[in-house]
């Protein structure tokens, strides 16, 4: 008898609602038909990667700019409907955003 049954031994009537494996929030975020713009630049120096072109709303726009952010363990930020992430990760964030149901047009080299 493992754990997880003897605690349903204890507590019958308790739901589990922790998310199962496989799981996605991608239905919590709005699926456009436009494809949202990768782009590579420098500034001072310094690679970065822009996204913009999401026309959903823009508080989902920022979830998704937090999420690719903790996925890559890099820094960025938010601004004027565009996420600016530190660093080249364009084919990374592509691959995630078509993970996602996104249509991803790469712009620039």
């Amino acid at each position: 008898m493992d754990l997880q049954d003897q605690l349903k031994n204890l507590f019958p009537d308790h739901v589990d609602e922790t998310p199962k494996e496989g799981d996605s929030n991608t239905n919590d975020i709005w699926l456009q038909d436009d494809p949202i713009l990768c782009k590579y630049e420098k500034r001072k120096g310094k690679p970065i990667t822009i996204l913009e072109g999401y026309t959903g709303a823009t508080e989902d726009f920022k979830a998704l700019a937090k999420e690719l952010k903790t996925k890559l363990s890099v820094g960025g930020s938010f601004k004027d409907d565009k996420i600016i992430i530190q660093g080249d990760y364009r084919d990374k964030i592509m691959a995630m955003l078509k993970d996602k149901g996104f249509n991803v047009k790469r712009v620039g080299g």
